[in-house]
């Protein structure tokens, strides 16, 4: 039987970032995304995960202080390179920080919670392709820099998942080779062993 549910799934992709345009979902798009965005596995029910919303100025200021930061860290850059760090956060009307919040607990691993926030960022960059936009999920430098973090919101424990950049989108999405997803599976043979 046919479904709209699959034939989505199955031609999902994300848009280009420089080309997401205005206007952004508002209050109440952002709120249904984030709210199937939440709708994941979470052992415990222990929500280790959290999102940031970056739009109107703040992103022109979070640009500003990447090139502080880059300049810091690697020295005076050309203005080309300062120019692509400005507007990281600027090319879509909005972008969402999936933030990774471990909690502590004795039963439940840091891995597994870490999972539970991709689970997150996946639903948030499907919600809001189903609503219509453009979607696209990066990371990027400044994620694995702790003064990048700091200046993006996180605390010292909290990492990044990804950073899903939403905006309205008319051009033609290209479509990558995908997996062959047949060598990608097996029957169980048993406990693995090192080859012979």
């Amino acid at each position: 039987m046919a479904s709209p549910i699959i034939d989505f799934m199955l031609s999902r992709a994300s848009a280009p970032i420089d080309q997401l345009k205005g206007p952004g979902p508002g209050d109440a798009e952002i709120a249904t995304m984030l709210t199937i965005a939440s709708r994941v596995p979470d052992h415990g029910r222990m929500e280790p995960w959290r999102f940031i919303l970056y739009r109107g100025k703040a992103r022109q200021e979070i640009g500003e202080a990447l090139v502080a930061l880059m300049e810091a860290e690697e020295g005076p850059q050309p203005d080309g390179r300062k120019d692509k760090e400005r507007t990281r956060f600027s090319r879509a009307p909005l972008v969402i920080g999936v933030v990774s919040s471990p909690k502590e607990n004795l039963k439940i691993p840091q891995w597994e919670m870490f999972l539970s926030g991709g689970a997150a960022a996946m639903n948030l960059l499907i919600a809001a392709n189903g609503l219509g936009y453009g979607a696209n999920w990066v990371t990027n430098w400044y994620s694995e820099s702790a003064e990048g973090r700091r200046l993006l919101g996180l605390a010292p424990q909290e990492r990044v998942i990804g950073f899903v950049h939403i905006g309205n989108f008319d051009g033609e999405i290209w479509t990558r080779p995908r997996p062959d997803v047949s060598k990608l599976y097996a029957d169980y043979t048993g406990p693995w062993s090192p080859p012979a």
